[in-house]
């Protein structure tokens, strides 16, 4: 059996900077109609900068829906028509005045399956060349924090570090380096 739900209508109910939010009637597998409420995204990019002293570049900033500042990998969204490496090497330069040399695709992610659109790319950067300090956007303030790999890692079963894409890019890694 299929559980393909089909488009009947869809009203738009707001469409700003960074989202879009939408209710839809759709036909479910069984022929009845049920309502989904969408909040459409362009996605994003997270970018896991490792260092060669095993150093995982990171940047700390307040969230305002969580009301708390959170340590995240740097990341950023998806702008119109941009491919998500692009995406990443401009927020790792912004976000943190670096760059690399080399990026490995990590893969997506969907941080909210149940009723958004966004799709997260994660890469792992090394070869990095640190600038003279960062650009970030002009409604971002944020402060760039170095950390040992391990310690990271050791922060997220300690509960400290509750991002969602900084938690699954770090584990990838972790796997990717143990073999």
């Amino acid at each position: 059996m299929s559980m393909n739900e089909k488009t009947i209508s869809t009203n738009r109910i707001y469409y700003g900077r960074i989202i879009g939010v939408r209710n839809d009637t759709v036909e479910l597998p069984n022929g009845n109609n049920a309502e989904r409420e969408v909040v459409e995204h362009s996605g994003g990019v997270c970018v896991l900068p490792l260092s060669e002293r095993d150093e995982v570049i990171m940047v700390k900033q307040f969230r305002y829906p969580y009301g708390e500042e959170t340590l995240e990998l740097p990341a950023g969204k998806l702008e119109k028509g941009e491919e998500p490496l692009e995406c990443g090497k401009r927020e790792l330069w912004e976000e943190t005045g670096c760059t690399a040399k080399k990026y490995d695709y990590l893969g997506r992610l969907y941080p909210t399956p149940a009723y958004c659109t966004e799709v997260i790319h994660m890469y792992l950067a090394r070869e990095l060349c640190e600038g003279e300090g960062n650009s970030p956007d002009t409604d971002e303030f944020l402060d760039v924090v170095k950390l040992p790999f391990d310690k990271v890692i050791d922060m997220i079963f300690r509960d400290e570090i509750s991002d969602a894409k900084t938690q699954l890019a770090m584990l990838k890694v972790k796997i990717l380096l143990n073999n």
